[in-house]
């Protein structure tokens, strides 16, 4: 078979024939690859830069796809063998059976952008009918999807903050009922967020950017006076695109009811899991194929995965593989 072959750490994958993947357990069958998704988990593998690296080279590179079974079934399955390629390996009936109308190519993207809003949301902030989210970094893949998803589950004002001007735009007409630019001054910042915890109480944060934009926020959170009551807000830490750290002041957790929470795999338990696999994800599935979920993806197919690889994206897209 064709796939995307993995040679050495650090480079990128290139094109040529691997052998196909072969059964060797009961509770194994194989998938014809249609279209997958590459992510920054894929990238960071493959660069040897992720706990999980390859340890046996040459390898297919690709966690997930989007394909078919033998009796011509279409579904989205986590692969055993790499799943950038023609053929993969997945679990036997550990699949999602793919809504009609819904496009290959989104289906692949979808769910990495899934695993991070909706988990968040639901999962960790539990976001209830009528409340209030703010999206730290809403311009990014999951960021856009987060806004669509919080309004979906109920959400009455969503906040998305952001750095990428058009995005923000796109931010606001997937939902997002305040924007706030995260290039303007530090004050600035602070007061937008301020003026709008004022009138319509935050309950929860979903942050794909920790670093000074978390520590920002964590500021305007803070409360004022002796007689301040404070209601709770949630934050839930999904990423740290822009650093692994921030300022947190003592005061800020004195003077507010704010909970801080983390959204991964070492966070999420196997009920969550189990939630996202049988509820979740194949909800988002039915929500993009009835056009009510949107996200944003360039394509390549796999011949040119070697200059595709590394190539910049627009902001707010994935990349996704066209395989068949």
């Amino acid at each position: 078979m064709k796939a995307a072959v993995l040679k050495k750490l650090g480079t990128p994958p290139v094109y040529e024939d691997f052998l196909d993947p072969v059964i060797t357990e009961g509770d194994q069958e194989l998938m014809t690859l249609i279209a997958a998704s590459v992510k920054n988990l894929d990238k960071a593998r493959a660069a040897g830069t992720h706990y999980a690296n390859y340890t046996n080279l040459p390898a297919v590179v690709g966690i997930d796809g989007v394909g078919t079974l033998p009796d011509g079934s279409i579904i989205y399955a986590q692969g055993i063998s790499g799943t950038i390629a023609e053929k993969a390996l997945i679990h036997k009936g550990k699949y999602i059976t793919l809504p009609e109308g819904i496009d290959p190519a989104i289906a692949a993207a979808l769910p990495n952008a899934v695993i991070g809003s909706a988990m968040a949301l639901k999962c960790r902030a539990k976001i209830t009918q009528g409340s209030t989210v703010l999206i730290n970094g809403a311009t990014g893949v999951t960021g856009t999807v987060a806004v669509q998803l919080a309004k979906y589950y109920g959400a009455k004002t969503v906040i998305a903050t952001g750095r990428n001007a058009r995005q923000l735009e796109r931010a606001r007409e997937l939902g997002a009922d305040h924007t706030i630019s995260l290039l303007e001054d530090d004050n600035t910042i602070i007061s937008q967020i301020k003026a709008i915890h004022k009138q319509e109480h935050i309950d929860s944060v979903i942050d794909y950017l920790w670093g000074k934009p978390a520590t920002l926020l964590l500021e305007a959170l803070m409360g004022a006076g002796i007689d301040h009551v404070a209601a709770k807000t949630v934050i839930v830490t999904v990423g740290a695109m822009a650093g692994d750290s921030l300022l947190l002041s003592s005061g800020a957790l004195r003077s507010s009811d704010i909970e801080i929470l983390g959204s991964g795999f070492g966070s999420l338990s196997p009920q969550d899991f189990q939630e996202f696999n049988t509820l979740l994800l194949p909800e988002a599935f039915r929500l993009a194929a009835a056009k009510k979920l949107n996200i944003e993806i360039d394509t390549a197919p796999l011949e040119n995965i070697q200059t595709a690889w590394n190539q910049p994206l627009s902001p707010g897209k994935r990349l996704v593989i066209k395989i068949k």
